[in-house]
């Protein structure tokens, strides 16, 4: 396989039985992938990320062939080939197979790992004590919650196991709320140490001016533009969205050099891997001098914003791409109160007023 400097890392290239130029990425101790995608397009993009988290190149796992069957490892072989496992994006994928895998290499009281452990004989007791092995870290143990009892469903349908024992159990309760929201305070320290026409500025700009999470905003660039409107489908979750490009957003981009195919590229010229362009947030943050301020609390912060702006759910979901209203509640959590009460307020008055002024035409006591 022939490497080319223009290419990704790990991607080459070779010619089929029919003389075409093919692509494939290759890595040692993972699975290799053929690109059905040309390179420099946006389906290339999502193809090499979902390799490069792991989902569409998994690493090689040695002994594989020799699991045994009705065991956790046997399940989850099974699991991850399951559209349980494969609707949600690579990225999701990624942070569950994590969870899972980290589970699976435990070794129990027993001296083995719980991955050789017998599906039939998983308990609700046993599921108590490994959640209480990763206090107190209670959300780790919550994820770890939510992932068995996502594997037990799988199970159950395909005949591994009668019941869930999961369900029986009960999640721990956790204090705080997520990912610190930027106040606008936060958000003029970024733009004053990040001017307009430098990467992190162009970054920081894509984030808020859209309400995307970070994983999209690092793969953003023309290719996406449509009639001077944003179309973007969320890695997570596979959401459209079709978002106009707002004027401070319009100047950002315009004002920063393009170097590739995607706005925001690294000092390699390449673009951002997920981690990698996390870490180059908060390396740009904290030169801002923001130590508690984060990629997703920027998302917050825009959803946050249209809440203050008196949008209504169902406007702030077309811009966030979220699909219930209580994913919105989490994130609006952090409006203006005082601002709210206010609009809240004259929204009451006027509506009383409009009332009033059809049955009688005494004023309104306190109104104007």
């Amino acid at each position: 396989m022939k490497s080319k400097k223009w290419l990704p890392a790990n991607v080459g290239s070779y010619p089929d039985r029919h003389g075409k130029i093919r692509y494939r990425w290759r890595k040692k101790g993972f699975k290799s992938y053929a690109f059905k995608s040309a390179p420099g397009t946006e389906a290339f993009l999502q193809e090499l990320r979902a390799c490069e988290d792991g989902s569409a190149a998994p690493a090689i796992e040695p002994g594989a062939g020799r699991i045994k069957t009705g065991t956790f490892d046997d399940l989850l072989c099974r699991y991850y080939r399951s559209p349980d496992f494969l609707d949600p994006g690579p990225r999701t994928q990624t942070v569950y197979r994590g969870v899972l895998e980290r589970w699976r290499a435990r070794v129990g009281k027993s001296g083995k790992r719980y991955g050789e452990a017998l599906v039939r004989d998983l308990h609700a007791r046993h599921v108590e004590k490994m959640l209480a092995e990763l206090l107190p870290h209670r959300t780790a143990a919550n994820m770890l919650r939510k992932r068995l009892s996502a594997l037990m469903k799988f199970a159950v349908r395909i005949d591994m196991a009668s019941t869930n024992p999961v369900a029986a159990t009960r999640p721990f309760k956790v204090e705080g709320k997520g990912f610190y929201t930027w106040s606008e305070e936060d958000i003029a320290a970024y733009e004053a140490r990040h001017p307009l026409g430098t990467t992190a500025r162009l970054a920081f700009d894509l984030m808020l001016w859209t309400g995307q999470r970070g994983g999209d905003a690092r793969v953003m660039g023309p290719g996406h533009i449509r009639e001077r409107r944003l179309v973007v489908t969320q890695e997570k979750t596979g959401v459209v969205v079709s978002l106009p490009i707002l004027a401070p957003l319009a100047e950002s981009i315009l004002a920063t050099p393009l170097r590739g195919l995607v706005f925001v590229m690294s000092e390699h010229s390449r673009p951002y891997t997920p981690k990698g362009f996390g870490n180059k947030v908060r390396q740009w943050c904290d030169e801002a001098g923001l130590p508690r301020c984060s990629a997703h609390g920027l998302r917050k912060a825009a959803a946050r914003r249209f809440a203050e702006a008196g949008c209504s759910n169902q406007q702030i979901k077309a811009w966030t791409g979220h699909t219930t209203d209580s994913e919105v509640a989490r994130y609006t959590a952090a409006a203006n109160q005082q601002v709210l009460s206010d609009a809240a307020g004259e929204q009451l008055l006027a509506n009383l007023r409009e009332r009033l002024a059809t049955t009688t035409d005494k004023p309104l006591k306190g109104g104007a």
